[in-house]
């Protein structure tokens, strides 16, 4: 599978990311799926409710309140992303475990060199993670 994203939409998970630092960021992305390329078209920033720095909660309300505008929008889901604010952008053990949607794709944005952030987009399946390519579209 083939993910893409907006530079833009990149630098504001990125800055959504830095600003709930010592935890991890998390949100949604939507877009449209076409001849096997997924193409982000919005990215959510929600909130993690578990105000940790190893793992997080979305909130419902706010999940609810972006599968409305992506249905307003006539986008899908298409996966969630969050941060890593110490470790590589590879899924961890709990992420794994965590991943119930096989069919959804997982961003890891991780903030481990601060300087330079790295976003990976994976596909995880009974506990096995492979990594999608991502392009960063200018």
């Amino acid at each position: 599978m083939e993910i893409t994203l907006k530079r833009a939409d990149f630098e504001r998970m990125v800055e959504h990311a830095r600003a709930q630092l010592p935890h991890e960021a998390c949100g949604l992305i939507a877009g449209v799926e076409e001849q096997g390329v997924r193409q982000i078209k919005k990215v959510y920033l929600l909130t993690n409710l578990d105000a940790s720095a190893e793992h997080f909660s979305l909130s419902p309300q706010e999940q609810l309140a972006a599968i409305k505008d992506m249905r307003a929008l006539q986008i899908k889901p298409l996966g969630n992303w969050h941060s890593h604010p110490q470790s590589p952008s590879r899924p961890s053990e709990e992420d794994k475990r965590l991943a119930y949607d096989y069919q959804a794709s997982y961003l890891i944005l991780s903030l481990e060199d601060e300087q330079h952030p790295v976003l990976n987009s994976f596909h995880i399946e009974e506990g096995v993670s492979s990594r999608e390519e991502l392009r960063i579209l200018d």
